[in-house]
This record gives structure tokens, C-alpha cells and sequence, in this order.
């Protein structure tokens, strides 16, 4: 189940708005979750496509509550009738964040400077919830990293820190799968953070609404073959979710649909003594209160 936990008495008490999108039968559409296992779904051919979701992103609240409601007037299905797609459709940019807890940026020996430490990603080097991530053939450094996604709704320039969580539409889950020797074996961090089809997103958009401002306090969890290897509290971000919306859009304009990786916590495989790696076979889960369970395993590049 991948939505199996709970919202707890710290959330609001009005359960967070969960929208997926998926395909089935060679047709693409939304979803909006409705329980554990069923949605109601309206389909891209009737309009319910990437370009309305990223408008009702762009809306704010009142555009997204609305496009929901409209999916909520669909026919139902179950969750295992489908094959899920990112919940975002990657159309925009994939930022990431780096050594963002502090006890990861201890184990990883990572100095902080003035600005935080920010890369890019394409949107090949992620799948969707419970595809296949592929371990490269030119690497068997291939590391686990669970994050935080944010999913930006209003764009704009040089938002303020007080008005940037205005800006956040929703959250999802990113497996921010790095290959480490590519990573470290250069100055810079792009080709180890951009291996085809080494990370995953999801499984479901989940509005901002109905979870604590910036996510502060859920738990974020990472099991590999069901034994937990990362446990941590999103408060322990050194840079909040407000704080990075606000310094990114002092340098890019941000836009509905782009996406912002908040960055991992301890416990990733290379400062494992000795280092734990994923191989063809290994399964992956990510969990963050509230948000679900992100699961994926892993096959060797062919």
C-alpha cells in the first residue's frame, strides 16, 4: 500500500488533498486518491491533461481545490488497476539541494559556504513510482538518498521568505539516487546526480494544505530490502522549504510544476563502514509521514 499511514492528531484536522497521475490501457490521466486504494479519475483525452494540472498549480489554492473537485466527479478505479507516472509531469526544472541536514553534511565532511549548495537534473534520470531504477553498467557506487520534493504552484521572482510557502503548491517523494564515484570524482556534481533513470518521484502530489507549513516534523524514513537505513525529522533541514523557495527565485524565475529536492539525511550508503550499495535486485522504499510510501527496485542496466 502506498498509502498505508495515516495522517496523525499533529496535522490538521482536514486530510491533505492526494492527486496522482498515472496510465492505463495506452491513456493517460488524474487521479484523485480517495482512501487507501481507490481514485476517481478523469482522463487526458477530456482535458485532464499536464497543461491543466500545471494551470491549476499556477492558480494557487482555489485552482488546485478546483481541479480536484472536478477529478472527484470521475469514475473510479483501484490503485492496482493503474501504473503510476510521476506525479509531476518534469516539464519544468528539477532542482536539488545538497548536504541540506546536518548530520549528513557532518558524515560528508561538506563545509557550507554563503549559498546553499544547489544542482540540476533532467527528467531521464527519474522513473516513475514502482518502475525499475537501472544500477548503471559503469558504476557500482550506486547510493539511496530519500528526500523531500517540493512542488512549486505560483512561480515568480525574488519571493519574499514570508510569502514563499504562498508559492508551494504540494509535496512528493524523490529518491535522489547518486552515483557516487562519478559524483565525487569531479568538482562539480552533475554527471553522478544525472545517470539515466537513477532516481524516482512520487508516488502522489500532496497539496500543502492539511500538513504543517514547509513540512516541519514529518518523519522521513528510508528502508533498503526492508531494513531502515536513513530515519530522520524534516525539521532538521538547515535550509527550511521557505528559505530555498526564496533564494532560488532570486536567480531563476520559478514556474507551477518546477520541482525543488530538499536533500537527504545520514545514514546513505557511501559513509557506511563498510559502504552499502544498491544492486540488481534490491528493493527501495522512501516513506515520509503523510505523503506515502515511494517504492522502487532496482535491475542492472542491460
Amino acid at each position: 500500500m502506498v498509502f498505508k499511514r495515516k495522517p496523525t492528531a499533529r496535522f490538521r484536522e482536514r486530510i491533505a488533498m492526494r492527486i496522482v497521475r498515472f496510465a492505463k490501457d495506452g491513456r493517460e490521466g488524474f487521479g484523485l486518491v480517495q482512501g487507501d486504494d481507490a481514485i476517481a479519475v478523469r482522463w487526458e483525452a477530456d482535458g485532464f491533461d499536464a497543461a491543466a494540472f500545471l494551470k491549476a498549480l499556477g492558480e494557487g489554492a482555489s485552482g488546485l481545490a478546483a481541479f480536484a473537485a472536478e477529478l472527484g466527479k470521475g469514475s473510479a478505479l483501484r490503485l492496482d488497476e493503474v501504473s503510476l507516472c510521476t506525479p509531476v509531469p518534469l516539464t519544468g526544472k528539477i532542482l536539488c539541494l545538497g548536504a541540506n541536514f546536518g548530520e549528513h553534511a557532518s558524515e560528508a565532511h561538506f563545509e557550507h559556504s554563503q549559498h546553499p549548495a544547489v544542482f540540476m537534473r533532467t527528467r531521464d534520470s527519474f522513473v516513475a513510482p514502482g518502475e525499475s531504477l537501472l544500477k548503471p553498467k559503469l558504476s557500482n557506487d550506486f547510493d539511496f538518498e530519500g528526500e523531500l520534493a517540493v512542488v512549486v504552484g505560483r512561480g515568480g521572482r525574488h519571493i519574499a521568505l514570508d510569502r514563499a510557502l504562498d508559492h508551494v503548491a504540494g509535496y512528493t517523494i524523490c529518491q535522489e539516487g547518486s552515483i557516487r564515484d562519478y559524483q565525487l570524482n569531479a568538482p562539480q556534481w552533475t554527471l553522478g546526480k544525472n545517470f539515466y533513470r537513477s532516481g524516482s518521484l512520487g508516488p502522489a502530489f500532496v497539496a500543502a494544505e492539511g500538513l504543517p507549513p514547509g513540512g516541519k516534523g514529518l518523519r522521513l524514513v528510508t528502508r533498503l530490502n526492508g531494513a531502515v537505513v536513513q530515519d530522520a525529522s524534516l525539521s532538521e533541514m538547515l535550509i527550511d522549504v521557505a528559505s530555498a523557495v526564496s533564494f532560488i527565485s532570486g536567480v531563476m524565475l520559478l514556474e507551477p510544476g518546477d520541482v525543488i529536492a530538499m536533500g537527504t539525511c545520514a545514514g546513505v550508503g557511501l559513509f557506511r563502514k563498510p559502504p552499502l550499495f544498491m544492486k540488481a535486485g534490491d528493493i527501495c522504499e522512501i516513506e515520509i509521514e503523510g505523503l506515502g510510501i515511494l517504492r522502487n527496485d532496482v535491475v542492472d542496466e542491460a
